[in-house]
């Protein structure tokens, strides 16, 4: 199911956050799609984040969605929510193992493996929810400074 990005038009007191969401069924597709919907969600932000927070933001949400896509069978999910002041993206990936995420240790020498790693460092780490059909991966980037 798509919700597309959008803002709120009514009048309020506070602004509220920008938020987008996606389901997929399953594919690698699905990574470069929620990369796009990283680029496109922060390219409303107000004051806009530096470059290197959108890639950051990118590179996270690459990651989660990727780690849900190999290691989980069935549909995975996305949710970015845009705080209103524009300086935090969190991001929720679901999918359907109950298993949760294990970071390894850093070593150079291995192929793969690294993205909770670089997930981590990016974010400050991150929180696992289990659901009744599977977990919840969520994270904060911070959108401010370079």
């Amino acid at each position: 199911m798509d919700i597309p990005l959008r803002t709120h038009t009514m009048m309020r007191t506070r602004p509220t956050p920008q938020r987008y969401s996606r389901t997929w069924d399953a594919g690698s597709s699905c990574i470069a799609d929620a990369r796009d919907a990283v680029q496109a969600l922060l390219s409303r932000a107000r004051p806009a984040p530096h470059r290197r927070a959108v890639q950051d933001a990118q590179l996270v949400v690459s990651e989660l969605v990727t780690n849900a896509v190999r290691h989980a069978p069935g549909p995975c999910g996305l949710r970015l929510e845009l705080s209103p002041d524009s300086t935090a993206l969190h991001v929720s990936v679901t999918d359907t193992s109950p298993e949760r995420p294990r970071q390894r240790p850093p070593d150079p020498c291995r192929v793969g493996g690294h993205g909770l790693h670089l997930v981590s460092l990016l974010t400050g780490g991150f929180e696992v929810t289990p659901l009744a059909h599977g977990k919840r991966v969520t994270a904060t980037v911070a959108l401010t400074g370079a």
